[in-house]
């Protein structure tokens, strides 16, 4: 397949396949003289492996941490997986404080009356309102 039909089958565009490219992610394939560069299958595969890796949050630095990885090792990708699984634990605890913090502050503009100050513009003025 053309580097057109690889990025539609990957639902990527073909920016992105050059990107990965130069990126060392994704393999060049050989250009025949006078021809196009044909993709195989493998190509695709490892398209879908880099989209499936940045959907569950690994960065492409990452995402080449784990493509150098052989299957055999499991150990390594599970120090990367902890990691990452760490991280998104934070991020969950950060956003469940900010959801707290907007909770407040909305039912706090419904009991407001007209001549009051917006308890949103004033929780982000003083973060102790």
């Amino acid at each position: 397949m053309r580097i057109g039909e690889l990025a539609g089958e990957a639902r990527v565009s073909v920016e992105t396949v050059r990107y990965y490219q130069r990126r060392d992610l994704l393999d060049i394939p050989e250009r025949p003289y006078g021809e196009n560069r044909i993709y195989v299958s493998e190509h695709l595969d490892r398209l879908r492996f880099i989209k499936r890796a940045q959907a569950l949050g690994f960065s492409l630095s990452e995402v080449e941490s784990l493509l150098s990885l052989s299957a055999s090792s499991c150990a390594e990708a599970e120090q990367l997986a902890n990691r990452k699984l760490i991280l998104v634990n934070e991020k969950l605890a950060d956003l469940s404080r900010i959801q707290s913090v907007l909770e407040r502050a909305v039912a706090g503009c419904r009991s407001t009356q007209p001549y009051e100050g917006c308890p949103i513009i004033e929780s982000l003025i003083d973060p102790k309102a």
